[in-house]
């Protein structure tokens, strides 16, 4: 599994690395603090993949990367996705290394 670090991430979002970020936590902990990305709730994912890029990284984020992890997993042995990342320490980390204005439900 590949993972990508907050700061790398960051380095992306500021125009080195095109990128998709989905974010896959619940309609509450979304609304609560994001990264800015696309919410596909974890339930939601697999039904959705087709949203999901394929030619460019795709970057997986949940609270803290456990459930983003497991949703990664799981795409690339359903669907042979070999694009994806999670972002490791998921918005737990994204809050105390990036932003700590932002809240993390």
């Amino acid at each position: 599994m590949k993972e990508i670090a907050v700061n790398e991430l960051q380095a992306w979002r500021n125009g080195e690395r095109e990128h998709q970020l989905i974010d896959i936590r619940e309609e509450y902990e979304f609304a609560a603090g994001n990264l800015g990305g696309t919410h596909i709730p974890m339930g939601d994912i697999i039904a959705r993949h087709s949203e999901l890029r394929r030619d460019i990284p795709v970057v997986l984020q949940c609270r803290s990367g456990g459930r983003s992890a497991a949703v990664l997993v799981a795409l690339e042995e359903q669907f042979g996705m070999d694009n994806l990342y999670n972002l490791k320490g998921g918005a737990t980390a994204w809050a105390a290394e990036v932003d700590p204005s932002m809240e993390v439900a």
